[in-house]
């Protein structure tokens, strides 16, 4: 048997379940020099907004217990420049392109949507509502009518599915999740990172220059997993996991918690590949367990 590891989203076929995170490999050209993008169930963008961002000045990224420290600011080379040039990249590879957006208000969000609305291949959009490294980053994942209005807003200008990223930082995720789908919403991801900070003692600095940034990597993947579980049981609308997936075994713990698939970031500074021996390894495991479709794991905890 030959175990089937395709996996449909929204009525979007993704080949595998494995995607990049956001903000993790640019917009594919650094991953491109290494193995084919084809190998990817999907590719995450960088955060787009509608004008180009420098971000935050260096430093920006720290290493941490068992993951990493970032605070980019969102920096992008803006939606008119995406389109020309990185767009036209990724059209010509065989993976399901997800276009990241970000904004410092919701007509930003809804401005650039719609000129993505004008890009076949900007296959679905992710919005991040939950980027803890910007003044505007929280303000519509803490909140569930922001969330809804924004999620409906945006479906009016771009008519393929819309995903909307969750913060772990708020007091109910799944009350931002159920507003999400409410709006609208065809998926919902989850977790960003979790709000942290560095300590360097001999200058007495925090080790980036926006004091605080964003925690990602292995250290956060119980935290994902209980919000992916959580999250699962309160919506109907397909989860995508994100937190700390480093390995095969990894990516099953989300699928049985409830996630349909999985965005890799943090092991893309670890092992490049990582995303190839990840579909590898899952490969394995169903022809092992005698499981025929990646999704017949999704969900299926058994808890006590």
């Amino acid at each position: 048997m030959t175990p089937d590891l395709s996996v449909e989203i929204a009525g979007v076929k993704f080949k595998n379940p494995i995607l990049t995170a956001s903000g993790t490999c640019g917009y594919g050209e650094e991953l491109a020099d290494l193995f084919s993008l084809s190998h990817l169930g999907g590719i995450v963008t960088k955060s787009i907004t509608v004008e180009p961002r420098e971000g935050h000045p260096p430093p920006r990224t720290a290493e941490a217990d068992s993951g990493m420290l970032n605070a980019i600011g969102l920096a992008n080379v803006g939606v008119d420049r995406f389109i020309d040039e990185k767009l036209r990249f990724l059209e010509k590879h065989d993976t399901v392109v997800v276009v990241n957006v970000a904004g410092a208000r919701l007509q930003d969000y809804i401005d650039v949507c719609a000129r993505l609305d004008d890009c076949p291949r900007a296959d679905m959009v992710e919005l991040n509502f939950s980027c803890p490294n910007v003044d505007w980053g929280m303000e519509i994942a803490k909140s569930p009518t922001r969330a809804e209005q924004a999620v409906r807003e945006i479906n009016k200008v771009f008519s393929r599915p819309v995903i909307a990223k969750l913060s772990p930082n708020v007091s109910d995720i799944s009350e931002i999740a159920r507003a999400c789908e409410a709006g609208g919403a065809a998926a919902v991801s989850l977790i960003n990172t979790l709000v942290g900070m560095a300590v360097d003692i001999d200058t007495r600095r925090p080790r980036l220059t926006n004091n605080t940034g964003g925690l990602s990597g292995p250290a956060i993947k119980p935290v994902a997993l209980a919000m992916i579980h959580q999250v699962y049981g309160s919506v109907k609308t397909p989860v995508i996991g994100i937190g700390g997936v480093m390995t095969w075994r990894d990516a099953v713990e989300f699928f049985l918690c409830g996630a349909s698939a999985v965005q890799i970031g943090t092991a893309l500074f670890v092992e490049s590949d990582a995303p190839v021996k990840i579909t590898a390894g899952l490969k394995k495991y169903l022809s092992r367990n005698k499981i025929r479709n990646i999704s017949e794991l999704v969900g299926k905890l058994r808890k006590y």
